[in-house]
Formats: structure tokens, sequence, C-alpha cells
């Protein structure tokens, strides 16, 4: 693990980038003791405030530094606070599609047969429709919600996991560790969770990351569009999604620091991600 740091920490950009996304996460958790205002609480939030540019200051003496939207919310907390539903969002979902791809990559790398060839025309299938598409048809059918959301985000991302652990899998199905345990007569779940699983990880989490950043762009994505989480549960895409209508009145503000925050935390992600990928890959490394 130092090694990996000391490795780690020779990117520059790499090592940047990991400070931004700590700062953005301890941000989104911090979000109710840092956020000037609860941008939910209708009694903190009057409509005569609306639309107020950066700087502005309220009757009441509260300075808005990124201003508000239409409804007289602070930016800055609704920025805050959608932070907190965009990455525990993707997070989730993340993590489900992780275990369940992980599992059925895993049992059809180990099993083979019937049980990999169904498994893998089921992760062909899945692949062979964009993201987007799927999604959409998903929440159209179960509607909007946080809970909906997560089982879009988890339907089209498994896939990915269980065609990446099922390649590593294979690889390490054929050593000698493997063969010990098939003769010591160890019982197939155990093999599997306890030998193959562990020497899979390392190739999930660089796809870990990247999907992360894909899940918060799809979801930022959805909401934009209004089929993603309620109204009452703003993301980063449906806060940017209510500064559209505003944007062509010269009130920018509502919909770009949404934005910005959206590109930075996606950006981060993704470049902490391309260096493990580097890391992980000794030609790329070298």
């Amino acid at each position: 693990m130092q090694r990996l740091w000391r490795q780690f920490r020779q990117s520059p950009v790499a090592l940047i980038s990991l400070a931004v996304l700590v700062a953005i996460i301890a941000a989104a958790v911090l979000a109710p003791l840092l956020a000037p205002q609860n941008p939910y609480d209708l009694r903190q939030i009057d409509v005569l405030d609306g639309t107020l540019p950066p700087g502005s200051q309220s009757l009441t003496g509260m300075t808005y530094l990124l201003g508000t939207d239409g409804q007289g919310r602070d930016m800055l907390s609704a920025i805050l606070y959608g932070l907190r539903i965009s990455i525990g969002v993707s997070a989730t979902a993340t993590i489900i599609a992780l275990a369940i791809g992980m599992t059925l990559g895993m049992m059809a790398a180990y099993l083979g047969g019937r049980v990999d060839a169904v498994i893998m025309r089921l992760v062909d299938l899945q692949l062979s429709f964009p993201s987007m598409l799927i999604a959409l048809i998903l929440l159209a059918l179960l509607g909007r919600g946080v809970d909906k959301v997560i089982v879009a985000l988890v339907t089209v991302q498994w896939a990915y996991y269980a065609r990446t652990v099922r390649g590593a899998a294979l690889v390490e199905r054929g050593k000698e560790y493997i063969e010990a345990a098939k003769c010591l007569r160890l019982s197939t779940p155990r093999i599997v969770f306890s030998h193959l699983m562990p020497n899979c990880l390392p190739p999930l989490i660089v796809v870990a990351m990247v999907q992360i950043a894909h899940a918060i762009s799809l979801e930022a994505t959805l909401s934009f569009l209004g089929v993603g989480v309620p109204v009452t549960q703003p993301s980063l895409g449906m806060l940017i999604s209510n500064g559209f209508d505003f944007m062509m009145s010269g009130k920018y503000w509502i919909s770009f620091f949404p934005g910005i925050a959206l590109v930075v935390t996606v950006m981060s992600i993704n470049l902490v991600g391309d260096r493990l990928r580097d890391l992980g890959n000794p030609r790329l490394n070298r």
C-alpha cells in the first residue's frame, strides 16, 4: 500500500485531483454544518430573494455568495446538498452493481459451461443497448424517486463489472492456489469468495472509479430531463435544470455554478481513476 501511494503521488495532476475529490466528498458529507442555509427548509427561504446575483445581500442581512435560484434558495447551500444526493445515489448504485456483477462474473468464470454461457449472453444483451435508453425506459415504468434512480443505475452498470471480473477470474482460475483449494475439497462458495475474489479486486477498483463518474453524469442527465430524483430532493442535475429557463434572461449563475460543481466532481474522479489504471498496468506505468 505504501509503495502504491508513493507511485500515485508522483503524478501532480492525480494528487491534486485526489485532494479536490476528498474536499468535495467532505463538503457533501458536512453539508448540514457548512451550508449557510438549509435550502429545503421553507422557513429559511424567502421568495422575495429569488434570482439574486452572486454577492447580493438579503433583507435579513444574509449574503448569497453564489446568488439564489428562482425560489430564493441560496445556491451555495443548494450545491452542497445537491452533492450529497448525486454522490450518495451514484456511490450506492455502484456498490450494489459491483456486488452483483462481481458475483455473477466469478460464477461464470469458475463454473463455466452453461452457467458461463447464460450469464455472458445476458451481459452481451445488456451492453448492446445504450445506458441512457435503458435508464429512461426503467424510470418511465418505475416513476421518479431516489430508489428508482438507484435501480436504474444498477441495471445499466452491473454488466461492466461482470465482464471485467470474469476476465480476471479466468486468469486466476488455472493457478496453483485454486487447484490446491480444490484438492483440499473446499466448497465452491469458499473457493470463489475466499480465494478467487480477493485476487480479482484490483481491476474492479479502477472500473468502479470510472463507473462512479459515469453514474454521477447519468444521474444528472436523468434529473435534468425530469425523470430522475424528485424536486424535493434535487441533485446537481436538477439544479441545472431549474436554472435552464433563466439562462436567456441573463441569470446564468443558477445553472452555471451547479454545472461547474458537476464537471469538477466528474473530472477529479476520472483523473484519479486514470492514475490507478496506469499503476495497475505495468506497460502504462513504465
